[in-house]
């Protein structure tokens, strides 16, 4: 007997001993991204003990999960096993049992114990979605609709609207609940009348009752509305905007050019440009507002070269000096709305450059931007992105190779640029002669070093075939060639280096490395995600394995820094605090810090056309820059404690912001002086906060 079932086993056996014993029922869900089913939710409940199948499989990976759980008579958690594998595929096993007051819990950042002094709900760190449903209705029977978490915060509820929901049960009266307290973002969800799990939804997927899966862009576009309202209120509260010229006193700023900081001087902003850069004792004019920069130093805003924008990393990615990113692919038509409301004033968020999505149907696919059934339905699609003004192409993993150079001819002709996967059956150096302008994550080069014909990488094995890497040649043939043409053919490689060092070394119960210099600050849920391994290394010989691998990365990635291959900083993590890592590993590659800002402020908006705008802080361009108390050209890590952010003539004072994100801020906010004229505010655009 496995110990997963024996656990079962034992569960129901404790539920038999409980009032609601008698009551059985199940629950079948349908898991939906993109328009797409891509898995299921499967309840099975006995009295007070409920079995729970969750198994997603989107873009080749998602993850597996077989849940059992107990609840008590107020329909709180006091047994719960979880067992399965994560995304990544790494292992879970996690625990947790509720005696007396007594509390116990294991889970892939370790053990832990507590003693309760009043009810508490544990949150399973590798719970399904139906996991949400408990805790709405444990949140409506408890008082003030609040409870202590385990393993640590607080969660909370609140009531929205009622909407009615039609499927093939008939219509439903679906009541919203949002649930907060222990993640830097809201969960929301709808319960039925009888206050049963009916869906949890969000912008870009839905997890719904079966029957109902044709509500699934309704379900999409009420949690969009949802989670625009937040982020239209956190505007309107958190960005400044003063009357007459901004000025930003005793700083330096750092020079992308001379790779350097100049001599202290003061900024003044007008509108959304730079009106003037000054000496330092400049006299202050009349209606000025004075923000003091305290001897720190300004740079210009940095670009996250590879994103897959959401409104919830909007706002984040700004707070982190993040005011322009490049997005690699999304849903459309939620981009382009996305894009409108952070144009518009209405919400916070960087300038995006888009890449229009292009990706082939496969049991595998991806379910972003447009997939294409033929090669003459990719050209069309590259046809529909040129025409909407997309920057470049994204190729994908289950594109027909043979399709590829028609993709790139039509993007080439239409002036746009061309990136991507390497898609499955071919290597890096096929896709580069059909015409790439850049490769896309270091992984996607490297394996065609170690793989055997036939590989099919449209599955997990793009990422686990990596630890073949370690006792590759690096002088040899295979990755010399691939170097050379590279180097000759002024193909850049967007390598994405930070999600490989978390791929690669993350372990369970370790705080990452690279999340050494933020984690104290995030919030409980974040905190125990950041501990936990991605991908399984119980096998004999595959944790060294791994950092082999990671170790070979690095050094793949210096032989290109050495050949003068332009790499392009993006993190396909989300950014914000990731993208800050991100740059930091490449300190250890032979750039410098002053190398590394350049290359992430002038040096990536001239890569993209942008330079007579954005990347520097000089007269007459675009005010798009951050604060900071130290000197990045000295430790690059000085750019994690931003105290000012500016954009489009709004200010954003990350300390105050980031506690709505369950947050602790990094650093005091800087003294601000206005002038009596100043103290009166002008309308801001679409909700921004009045000062």
């Amino acid at each position: 007997m496995s110990a997963r079932l024996a656990g079962v086993i034992a569960l129901f056996a404790a539920a038999s001993l409980h009032p609601l014993a008698a009551h059985a029922e199940a629950e079948r869900f349908s898991v939906i991204t993109g328009g797409k089913v891509v898995g299921h939710v499967d309840t099975d409940t006995q009295g007070s003990a409920t079995t729970i199948d969750f198994d997603v499989k989107n873009n080749g990976r998602g993850p597996t999960m077989k849940e059992a759980l107990v609840l008590d008579a107020k329909g709180l958690p006091i047994a719960w096993s979880v067992d399965g594998n994560t995304t990544f595929g790494s292992k879970v096993a996690e625990r947790f049992k509720l005696v007396g007051r007594a509390a116990r819990w294991t889970d892939n950042t370790g053990t832990g114990r507590a003693r309760l002094s009043e009810p508490a709900f544990y949150v399973p760190q590798s719970g399904s979605p139906w996991v949400l449903g408990v805790e709405a209705r444990a949140l409506l029977a408890a008082p003030g609709r609040s409870l202590p978490a385990l393993p640590s915060g607080r969660l909370k509820i609140v009531e929205g609207e009622t909407f009615t929901i039609d499927g093939e049960g008939g219509p439903v009266q679906a009541t919203q609940y949002t649930i907060s307290g222990v993640d830097l973002d809201p969960s929301y969800v709808l319960l039925a009348p009888d206050r049963s799990l009916f869906a949890v939804i969000s912008p870009h997927s839905v997890v719904v009752k079966k029957g109902y899966e044709g509500e699934e862009v309704r379900l999409r576009d009420i949690a969009a509305d949802l989670s625009t309202r937040r982020y239209v209120d956190l505007q309107r509260r958190f960005a400044h905007r003063y009357e007459g010229p901004v000025r930003v006193t005793d700083v330096r700023l750092f020079d992308p050019v001379a790779k350097a900081l100049t001599e202290r001087v003061s900024v003044v902003v007008m509108g959304s440009r730079i009106a003037a850069v000054e000496p330092a004792d400049s006299p202050i004019t009349p209606g000025e507002t004075v923000i003091d920069g305290a001897g720190g130093t300004l740079v210009p805003g940095l670009a996250d070269m590879h994103a897959h924008l959401g409104q919830d990393d909007a706002m984040l990615n700004l707070l982190a000096g993040v005011t322009t990113v490049r997005d690699m692919g999304n849903d459309n038509a939620v981009l382009s709305k996305l894009v409108a409301q952070m144009d518009g004033g209405e919400i916070a968020g960087p300038r995006v450059v888009r890449s229009g999505f292009v990706e082939g149907k496969s049991p595998f696919n991806a379910n972003n931007g447009i997939l294409a059934d033929s090669e003459a339905a990719a050209v069309a699609a590259v046809d529909w992105y040129g025409a909407r003004g997309y920057w470049q192409i994204k190729i994908y993993n289950s594109m027909n190779p043979a399709w590829v150079p028609a993709v790139i001819a039509e993007a080439h002709r239409l002036g746009m640029r061309v990136a991507g996967h390497v898609p499955a059956f071919t290597n890096a150096d096929a896709m580069m002669a059909a015409g790439y302008d850049e490769m896309t994550h270091i992984n996607q080069i490297a394996l065609g070093w170690v793989l055997e014909p036939g590989e099919d990488t449209r599955t997990l094995l793009r990422l686990t075939a990596l630890k073949r890497l370690g006792p590759l040649d690096l002088a040899g043939a295979k990755v010399q060639g691939t170097i050379e043409t590279m180097a000759k053919g002024g193909i850049a490689i967007d390598p994405t280096f930070g999600i490989h060092e978390h791929l690669l070394l993350n372990r369970d119960g370790k705080v990452p490395r690279g999340a050494v210099d933020y984690f104290d600050h995030m919030p409980p849920s974040v905190q125990r995600s950041l501990k936990r391994q991605w991908i399984d290394t119980s096998a004999p010989g595959d944790d060294a394995a791994y950092r082999a691998a990671y170790a070979k990365l690095v050094e793949v990635l210096k032989l290109m820094q050495r050949r003068g291959i332009f790499i392009v900083p993006g993190t396909d993590t989300g950014g914000a605090f990731t993208l800050h890592r991100e740059l930091e590993l490449y300190t250890g590659l032979g750039m410098s810090p002053a190398d590394v800002l350049a290359r992430d402020t002038l040096e990536v908006q001239r890569y993209m056309g942008r330079d007579q705008e954005l990347g520097s802080i000089a007269k007459g361009k675009l005010a798009d820059f951050f604060l900071v108390p130290g000197d990045p050209t000295k430790d690059i890590r000085a750019i994690k404690t931003i105290a000012l952010v500016v954009k489009d003539g709004l200010l954003y004072f990350p300390s105050e912001v980031y506690p709505e994100f369950g947050i602790e801020p990094f650093i005091a906010i800087p003294k601000v002086t206005a002038s009596a004229k100043a103290a009166e505010p002008v309308p801001p655009p679409s909700g921004a906060h009045e000062h």
